[in-house]
């Protein structure tokens, strides 16, 4: 009877010691599959070796999670990770707590194009760009320019990502003189592109899917994805238009009314150490957000890993993340409209 009372307190024991830790956890909000195991194999395991605090996932699509932080009483999670724009639309929610920046001392590698607000800064970074395959594409077909996406011999092989147009908008606008504030310039040009679209995307598994089977043998193509398909044998070949590449930034923050925020400054002070930036350019052919990572020459010299300020000043495409923010629906219904139907 002692021995069954003792073992009924083991187990007892346990189950609360494993609610605690679960209670104890880092709560980390961030996307799904391969984004979410990047975070987890990079930056939350190692934050776990150091503090010997367990790091919890909640994960999820970019606007729903948003919604979904912006109906709860209390934050679901203490860091939260997304796009540097839509970053923005959770600080004008009062979403995010202002960051101390004195807590995160590997901010002072950070490069100013990771700056992006007093409330959340780039974990890393990366392009959309031309994706093609050399393979299925016309003879002597090359991207030099942003431009050649244009050629009529390209009817039916294009793809783009219908949740945020944000970027070929953006670049039929530069082409037509504009820019993202005076996006309407493009408007035409845009319209012009429509014969060589055959599909649009709806997240990086179809992406991957499209131009893997060959059917849109080009892409306006997120960097990171081209480059693991590329590893997984499949023949793509990234472009750096002479225009250069639109950049995005994912970013990290502290959501306000969080109980663990010296946690949370721990946990970004990791992300930012050049140990793991390095690891994530390793991972993922992602630019790093600091200056000081140790970047191999192979993958630094791969068309959209920034590893130098003059490659950040010139081959990156800035559209200014409060007005992408402000006009994401705006151009996402004018797109749809106008282009997808």
């Amino acid at each position: 009877m002692i021995k069954k009372l003792i073992f009924a307190g083991m187990l007892a024991g346990a189950a609360l010691t494993g609610t605690a830790q679960a209670q104890d956890a880092l709560v980390v909000s961030t996307w799904g599959g391969s984004f979410r195991d990047l975070i987890d194999e990079n930056i939350g395991r190692e934050f776990t070796r150091q503090t010997g605090v367990p790091v919890k996932y909640i994960t999820g699509g970019t606007i729903d999670r948003l919604n979904k932080a912006k109906l709860a009483n209390k934050p679901e999670s203490d860091i939260t990770f997304t796009t540097s724009h839509i970053g923005w639309l959770y600080v004008n929610s009062g979403l995010y707590e202002k960051l101390d920046l004195s807590k995160i001392p590997n901010y002072s590698h950070l490069v100013d194009r990771a700056k992006i607000s007093p409330y959340h800064i780039g974990s890393w970074a990366y392009v959309y760009t031309i994706g093609y395959r050399p393979d299925l594409v016309p003879a002597g077909i090359t991207f030099n320019s942003w431009n050649d996406l244009w050629n009529p011999a390209l009817k039916g092989k294009l793809s783009a990502p219908d949740f945020d147009p944000s970027h070929i908008i953006d670049i039929s606008a530069l082409l037509s003189g504009g820019d993202a504030s005076t996006w309407e310039k493009g408007q035409d040009k845009l319209k012009a592109l429509k014969p060589n679209f055959k599909a649009f995307y709806t997240n990086d598994a179809n992406s991957q899917q499209l131009i893997a089977a060959g059917e849109t043998p080009v892409q306006v193509v997120l960097s990171m994805n081209a480059y693991y398909m590329i590893g997984q044998g499949v023949p793509i070949k990234v472009a750096m238009p002479k225009e250069g590449a639109v950049l995005g930034v994912d970013t990290m923050a502290i959501m306000k009314g969080s109980a663990k925020t010296d946690l949370a400054y721990k946990f970004m002070n990791i992300a930012l150490s050049p140990e793991v930036q390095a690891k994530i350019v390793a991972a993922k052919k992602a630019s790093p957000v600091i200056d000081n990572a140790k970047v191999s020459p192979e993958d630094a010299a791969l068309p959209g890993v920034f590893t130098t300020k003059q490659q950040w000043d010139t081959q990156a495409i800035v559209i200014d993340d409060k007005l992408r923010a402000e006009k994401t629906a705006e151009w996402r219904k004018w797109f749809t409209e106008n282009i997808m139907n």
